[in-house]
């Protein structure tokens, strides 16, 4: 029996605490918790209902009610082009593990489940931004480095 599970939207509160965990460990991200209230309406909802909204969670083994880890994505559609005509690209954002449950391979469990839903949904692709510190996961895992073109508007 696998330690992941899909994250229900009874984990929401948990899920917006790991993906603080994450932000806090980039540098230049903004401090402070104080999104969560106004986040976790919309995340239990996409929680509930959305099929193109993946999180894949592994329960603290030493403080129930509490996860350990978690990876979230989506399947995004873009025109198709050659070698993948249907478009479909999985995009991963948020991977964490909670400071005290670290090198036990949660993080890794989470991404093999991650890759599968993604694979059943028909995404050939899938991309992420890593961290230094999370590259060598994400390379054994068979993720290449690519240049990066991307940019930003803020609405």
């Amino acid at each position: 029996m696998s330690l992941v599970r899909r994250a229900a939207p009874d984990d929401a509160a948990e899920l917006l605490r790991l993906r603080q965990v994450m932000i806090d460990s980039m540098a230049g991200s903004d401090p402070g918790t104080d999104w969560h209230a106004e986040s976790l309406p919309t995340l239990r909802e996409r929680l509930a209902s959305d099929e193109d909204f993946g999180a894949f969670v592994v329960d603290h083994p030493e403080r129930p009610g509490a996860l350990a880890a978690l990876v979230v994505g989506t399947v995004d559609y873009r025109i198709g082009k050659a070698g993948d005509p249907h478009g479909k690209v999985g995009f991963v954002f948020s991977v964490a593990t909670d400071p005290d449950a670290r090198r036990r391979g949660y993080a890794r469990a989470c991404m093999d489940e991650l890759l599968a839903w993604f694979r059943e949904r028909g995404a050939r692709r899938v991309h992420l931004t890593a961290s230094t510190e999370a590259a060598p996961l994400y390379a054994s895992l068979g993720f290449v480095p690519k240049p990066d073109p991307l940019m930003e508007l803020k609405l």
